[in-house]
């Protein structure tokens, strides 16, 4: 019998794996953190309190059996860890690494809360699922049936990629379409390597695609394709294409060059990490080389442009944002790292104007005073008359959210219903829209939000699309025996 190593609270503190100082890392987009050594992640692991509510789980939405894993990795049991972490989650070495474990497991762990610094289950979930990679524990599935019917998946992010892996487990023949000429979407384009090393996305592509999922990529519904056809061509669709739309900035000056839209500049960098050739970042329009950069935004995508800028050479970034600290929506410590890195935080102001001739020079700012709560219980950002200030600004990055494109609209389907903010409705029992045997699923239904929720709708897709299936294929048997 194993021995029992558990509740090392008591006599061990918290330790996070060993991070690459900053005045090295902030010149290249290496991830930042090392993996936790067998003997530190076994350590880390054993200072869980094995609570009988884990609120650590009841706080994943992937419903991660995180004590379970935590234990078995303290004994040793690597296999059966990796075995029971991945039961709950397509992709743990991915979450391991760009979940706000912050605002999740870890901000809920009850030593965490009894002042004990929580259990650093984010960095062991990562060395978990890296050991299971590198010892050959990961293997392209093998379904117990193939099934004759397909389903068809618009998107290759979390949410469609996750979906995917749910549904080829079950034999379906999948086929995932996505406009990019890569598989990951947001994972690969938006996230920054120094949180995501790309490698880590493309094995599980290649494990996907040597498991039989089909990729058709550089297709677009409603540019190349069309939903009809499509529809035709599968037993089920889910639409899992993740919001892209940046939400604009009006005010004077808004439309001087030099303004941009966060996930353009991202795209472009982790475009040229990955080694293509990208115009706008050779002629410096996405490049924040040698520049001012102020980006307004306080949530991660903002801190990803933060970081992102640094490692770029920038002589100067500042990140704008009209709430305090307490009440910004992105990580704390995604925050703690761009500090470390060189960012300078000006808190409680917001811009409103841009100045310059063609190109931006400056951003005009002013102070805001945090009001009354509202119903999500923060406080209202109101701003103080005389308080103006001025920023000097080559590069103004627009980090303030993303909203659906009109989906019907792109896709042909007029009789889609979407909500009033324009994502797709469906039945949450189901994940299906308004369109028989059309599924939806991520961003597109819940506004932009955590890849680890995308993973879970995905997951839930899934299963609504089997029973479907099921159900259409049992019903014509059921009329025969009539």
């Amino acid at each position: 019998m194993a021995q029992q190593k558990m509740l090392g609270f008591v006599h061990t503190g918290q330790q996070m794996p060993d991070k690459r100082p900053a005045a090295e890392r902030r010149h290249d987009f290496a991830e930042i953190y090392a993996r936790f050594s067998d003997q530190g992640a076994a350590q880390q692991a054993g200072r869980c309190s094995q609570c009988g509510v884990p609120f650590c789980q009841v706080h994943c939405p992937v419903s991660n059996n995180i004590p379970d894993w935590l234990k078995l990795t303290a004994e040793g049991r690597l296999e059966e860890a990796y075995e029971i972490s991945q039961a709950t989650n397509n992709f743990p070495e991915i979450c391991g690494r760009i979940c706000p474990q912050d605002r999740l497991c870890e901000g809920n762990c009850t030593i965490e809360q009894s002042t004990h610094g929580t259990v650093t289950i984010g960095a062991v979930e990562k060395y978990i699922t890296d050991t299971a990679w590198e010892r050959g524990w990961v293997k392209p599935m093998a379904p117990i049936r193939e099934r004759t019917q397909s389903v068809g998946i618009i998107g290759a992010g979390p949410a469609g990629l996750a979906a995917a892996d749910q549904l080829r487990k079950k034999g379906y023949q999948v086929h995932v379409y996505d406009r990019y000429d890569r598989v990951g979407g947001l994972l690969v384009y938006g996230i920054p390597g120094f949180k995501l090393d790309k490698e880590v996305v493309l094995r599980r592509w290649k494990l996907l695609e040597d498991s039989g999922v089909q990729f058709h990529l550089g297709v677009e519904v409603g540019r190349n394709t069309d939903m009809r056809v499509l529809r035709a061509q599968h037993d089920a669709i889910l639409i899992a294409c993740g919001v892209y739309k940046a939400r604009d900035l009006g005010g004077p000056g808004a439309g001087l060059d030099g303004i941009v839209p966060a996930l353009d500049y991202l795209t472009a960098s982790n475009r040229v990490t990955l080694g293509d050739t990208v115009l706008d970042y050779e002629t410096g329009t996405l490049n924040a080389r040698d520049k001012n950069v102020v980006v307004i935004g306080g949530g991660d995508t903002a801190m990803d442009c933060v970081r992102t800028a640094i490692r770029q050479g920038a002589t100067s970034v500042k990140c704008l944002y009209r709430r305090d600290r307490r009440n910004m929506p992105g990580s704390q410590r995604e925050v703690a790292h761009a500090e470390e890195e060189g960012a300078e935080f000006v808190w409680q102001a917001a811009p409103e104007a841009f100045l310059g001739d063609a190109h931006v020079t400056h951003v005009r700012a002013h102070r805001m005073h945090m009001g009354v709560a509202d119903a999500t219980g923060r406080q209202t950002p109101l701003p103080i008359e005389g308080s103006s200030f001025t920023l000097d600004a080559d590069l103004v990055i627009k980090a303030l959210g993303f909203d659906p494109d009109d989906v019907p609209a792109l896709f042909g389907m007029p009789e889609l219903k979407v909500s009033r903010w324009g994502t797709v409705q469906v039945k949450y029992g189901t994940m299906m829209t308004n369109l028989d045997g059309v599924f939806a699923a991520g961003d597109i239904v819940r506004g932009a939000s955590l890849v680890v929720w995308g993973i879970k709708d995905g997951r839930d897709a899934a299963e609504g699309i089997h029973r479907f299936i099921q159900a259409r294929a049992a019903a014509p048997a059921a009329v025969a025996a009539e």
